[in-house]
């Protein structure tokens, strides 16, 4: 009996090694059903790397196709991950991929909207021009903002609205192929920016905002960073951002704002946001401006409007205001973003009330004063008058000589005005002029048109040239704009004593049949829908051979 534990000891080291064995897929999930296995890197030194599920209808190899560098095969994926075969997984299968194997290209930013006198620098030939809407913001340019404003979309959606006086530096714009992920980093110089980033995917995409004494790190939230020679201050309404001097951040969470200084050795800090003032109602459409906004009192020294437009996210306008009232005017039709923000007595911006607004104003048909319909004037600068009838309109007088205004000869400038005057003199003749109202941008107004004759004689008419084929003459004659239609004649005396052939024309040329051997001579004058009518032109020889 003493030697009977001695036929165990091989039961129990297999036992042993079975347990060995299966320990290791205990602590390994399946990579089948929504997790990668283990990958053959330490816990120790860990490698950057994201995880991607399969959506249906997509294999391992388009995966691996799309989403890796050409330096990696697929079938390295497939040994990182210690899997047999890549036709195995389907939908909701997992696979874990190093960043470093991820196709990365650089992915443009784009101006989506430029207000005012913004500039962007060429990283790579340092060349400085206008920025324009719908540019391209590569890596390593700049933009800079004098009196304007601008609006920037990344490549993953995140909007940066730039505020006057600012210099944004783009350092690194990177996409990881078709994974989604981005790499951004900026740098912000001087000024303050507005940014709402989308949330960024964990494991490796990264976004970044550096500035001469901070930096913020962001995973998804909106913020405004303003930065100068005396330091870089903070300002989160959602989500939060990792902030402070490098290496050295903590994360602020909403309702919050942080401070770093250069000028003295305090550190980071911290403190609550004032909070979002209480707005009286305010229509959420608004059909005639200007109208005004108010809110509550509070114990703020002043309060912030700041408005954008909600489709571009160009930033109309930024107010600091003392007092409890904003008069909202001069904006377009369309929809916008109104945020009002108390300000602390260091001047940062606390949690904004943010409010939509629709601007729908209507432009409305004016009343024509002056000159009556049917009138003469003697002055070949008239004035022309009229009522606005509407709220917020400009207006202008246009003057043609058709009553289908296909071809206008004369306007004013767009102004709130109720007269005018013409762009230019008008010569004698008959014209017709209207009155076009405008409001918000796109709501036009348009009077009927009224019948107006400028006194005067219209200028003589000049034969320009004559052209003989054989025994037919064609006559060219100048046009007079203010001109209907024309008088011809023809004689065979210089001095059109004895007329032998008269005809009204309505165009500039003419074609007569005459008599080989013998002399002519024709003139013309210019005739108008009025009482008004032009000398007889110069008169020219014509002879046929």
């Amino acid at each position: 009996m003493t030697d009977s534990p001695a036929p165990r000891l091989p039961a129990l080291l297999l036992i042993l090694s079975l347990l060995a064995w299966a320990a290791p897929a205990a602590a390994e999930l399946s990579v089948t059903r929504g997790s990668a296995g283990h990958s053959d890197v330490s816990s120790a030194n860990p490698v950057p790397e994201w995880i991607y599920t399969l959506r249906p209808g997509e294999s391992f190899s388009e995966v691996a196709n799309d989403l890796l560098a050409p330096n990696y095969p697929a079938s390295r994926l497939l040994q990182y991950n210690k899997i047999g075969n890549g036709a195995i997984l389907g939908a909701s299968d997992s696979v874990r991929i190093p960043l470093a194997w991820l196709k990365r290209q650089p992915q443009p930013a784009r101006a989506t909207s430029v207000a005012g006198t913004v500039q962007l620098i060429s990283g790579n030939t340092g060349r400085k021009t206008p920025l324009s809407e719908d540019a391209l913001i590569r890596v390593g340019d700049e933009i800079l903002s004098a009196s304007g404003t601008a609006t920037i979309e990344l490549a993953d959606g995140s909007e940066v609205r730039i505020s006057p006086n600012s210099r944004l530096i783009f350092n690194r714009l990177t996409q990881y192929g078709k994974a989604g992920m981005v790499d951004t980093r900026l740098r912000l110089d001087r000024g303050e920016i507005h940014t709402r980033v989308k949330p960024v995917m964990e494991g490796g995409a990264r976004f970044e905002i550096e500035t001469p004494s901070a930096v913020a790190a962001v995973r998804g939230t909106a913020f405004s960073l303003q930065t100068s020679a005396e330091g870089t201050r903070l300002q989160v309404t959602e989500g939060d951002v990792d902030f402070g001097a490098p290496g050295k951040t903590r994360r602020i969470p909403a309702g919050f704002g942080a401070s770093l200084s250069t000028t003295d050795n305090d550190g980071l800090s911290i403190r609550r946001l004032p909070p979002a003032p209480a707005l009286n109602p305010l229509p959420p459409r608004l059909t005639q401006l200007p109208t005004t906004m108010t809110w509550q009192e509070s114990r703020a020294p002043m309060h912030r409007v700041d408005i954008f437009e909600s489709d571009t996210g160009r930033w109309v306008e930024s107010r600091k205001l003392t007092g409890n009232s904003f008069d909202i005017g001069q904006l377009d039709n369309g929809s916008y973003e109104v945020h009002l923000a108390a300000l602390d007595t260091r001047g940062t911006a606390g949690m904004p009330r943010v409010v939509p607004l629709e601007v729908d104003l209507q432009a409305r048909t004016a009343s024509l004063v002056a000159p009556e319909d049917g009138g003469t004037v003697n002055d070949d600068m008239p004035e022309f008058r009229w009522q606005l009838n509407g709220d917020n309109e400009v207006a202008r007088v246009e003057i043609a000589e058709d009553q289908d205004f296909r071809n206008l000869i004369a306007t004013s400038e767009w102004a709130p005005e109720t007269a005018a005057l013409p762009s230019r003199p008008l010569g004698p003749g008959k014209y017709y002029w209207r009155v076009v109202t405008e409001a918000g941008g796109n709501s036009v107004a348009t009077t009927q048109p009224r019948e107006l004759v400028v006194n005067g004689s219209l200028p003589p008419v000049r034969i320009i040239s004559v052209n003989y084929i054989d025994s037919q003459v064609r006559v060219f004659w100048e046009k007079v704009d203010t001109a209907a239609e024309y008088r011809l004649q023809l004689s065979e005396e210089p001095g059109f004593n004895n007329i032998i052939k008269e005809a009204t024309l309505p165009d500039t040329t003419a074609a007569l049949r005459l008599i080989p051997g013998r002399r002519y001579f024709v003139r013309l004058k210019a005739l108008s829908d009025g009482p008004l009518q032009s000398r007889w032109g110069p008169g020219r020889e014509l002879y046929l051979e």
